[in-house]
């Protein structure tokens, strides 16, 4: 890795890129500390201390949402909406279509995407506001009500999703200017510029270093595994035919196809926490009720999806992860439509008839593999509790999506890197 960032230092062309991205993540950080207006910052702090979901947000706005900085919403809003296109593509014929016509029809469904993410990313910045003000005695956010204050309301949303749009187009910037994928770099910033707070905070808390120790370890052995099954894959054989035109032969020749064992990502882990901890996030409303048996039941549900600390939210989250990791799986080996394109091309996997028999046979090798990176991301995301369990380190948070975030950007990016230097050393071997 490291040979890669200096090798590619020395090349001109790869040097500016390097430049341009780190000056773009210079802007989004000095971004992520202008504050919205009325902001409480000793209260907001008081929050974030006691509040798991926001934790979660926060892990996506890289830190901004604990500043409740004009982009505090991050890119999130623009993952939501990717994420409900991807899924909606194999429902509605229109998109399906869209998504076969190559490159045209993913810029139509990529600016669809932008134009869903500006209402959600207003959305969400008022659902979020909302949320953080309820949860305190006194309002985090002052001035914000759409009866009493309708200006300073509408300004407050407007900035923040003026700021997601800004993160995007900054985003964007530097995947066609730079190296790597602009959004997953922004968050990517946002994790790793928090590490050493935390770490620090971790350190300075008098004590044993002996459980510090320990979790260290647990997240290098957790960092290990996530390269190993991110590298993983099952490589299917596909022969391509040979033709005849005129006198001379063309075509033949051997490839494979890449099944990925974890093809899912991080999306799966992001679906399951969400969808757990909403009818927690509901309960907490009813918490404070008059009605002794509402109250109580509130109250349970609070506690267990909710606060996080609870074994049954975590076995709840893990056959969650699984559920949802064949779920997005499926979801995008229907959308490659791998069969048909084999056919088209002349291609196929030897022992199988090209076309419907093709594609059963590569649905029943996904389902196979996909039952390792099903369970190893379960895994992954209950390892936050019984590393805290097992250390009793509470100050230091290892959070299993933010993990993954990281490895997975630093993977591809090295990736990326390594092609440009191969791609200049071939330029170099034609010239």
């Amino acid at each position: 890795m490291l040979e890669s960032i200096v090798a590619a230092f020395r090349i001109s062309d790869l040097r500016s890129k390097l430049l341009f991205t780190f000056g773009m993540l210079v802007i989004f950080r000095f971004l992520s500390h202008i504050p919205v207006p009325g902001v409480d910052p000793v209260r907001l702090a008081d929050l974030f201390n006691s509040n798991q979901l926001l934790g979660m947000l926060n892990l996506f706005s890289g830190g901004a949402l604990e500043q409740f900085s004009i982009v505090a919403m991050g890119v999130y809003p623009y993952i939501t909406a990717t994420i409900i296109v991807q899924l909606m593509i194999p429902i509605v014929p229109q998109l399906e279509a869209l998504s076969q016509e190559g490159e045209s029809g993913r810029a139509k469904i990529n600016q669809m995407m932008h134009w869903i993410t500006v209402p959600l990313a207003a959305l969400q910045s008022f659902g979020t506001v909302t949320f953080m003000n309820s949860s305190s005695s006194v309002p985090i956010v002052q001035k914000f009500d759409l009866g009493q204050y309708p200006l300073e309301t509408l300004a407050i949303i407007t900035s923040m999703a003026a700021g997601t749009v800004l993160l995007i187009w900054i985003g964007e910037l530097i995947t066609q200017n730079g190296v790597g994928n602009g959004v997953s770099i922004l968050i990517f910033a946002g994790i790793v510029a928090s590490l050493p707070k935390v770490t620090g905070q971790s350190l300075a808390t008098p004590g044993d270093i002996t459980p510090i120790a320990t979790f260290a370890v647990v997240g290098l052995a957790m960092v290990a595994g996530i390269i190993y099954v991110y590298e993983g894959q099952r490589r299917v054989p596909v022969q391509y035919a040979r033709r005849l035109r005129g006198n001379r032969w063309y075509g033949g020749g051997s490839t494979h196809i890449p099944l990925r064992i974890n093809s899912a990502g991080m999306i799966p882990l992001i679906f399951a926490s969400s969808i757990i901890i909403s009818p927690g996030l509901v309960a907490s409303y009813f918490v404070g009720v008059e009605n002794t048996t509402v109250s109580t039941i509130a109250r349970t549900l609070y506690d267990t999806l909710y606060v996080g600390t609870s074994w049954i939210f975590w076995t709840l989250y893990f056959f969650a992860v699984v559920g949802f990791t064949f779920f997005y799986a499926l979801v995008i080996f229907q959308q490659q439509n791998i069969g048909d394109n084999l056919q088209k091309n002349g291609a196929f996997i030897p022992g199988y008839r090209p076309g419907r028999p093709t594609s059963e046979y590569l649905y029943k090798v996904l389902i196979r593999i996909t039952w390792a990176g099903a369970i190893f991301l379960g895994i992954v995301a209950i390892t936050p509790f019984l590393a805290r369990n097992v250390t009793n380190v509470q100050a230091l948070t290892l959070s299993s999506t933010g993990v993954l975030i990281v490895v997975g950007v630093v993977l591809d990016t090295i990736k990326q890197l390594e092609a440009q230097l191969l791609m200049r050393n071939y330029r170099g071997f034609i010239k």
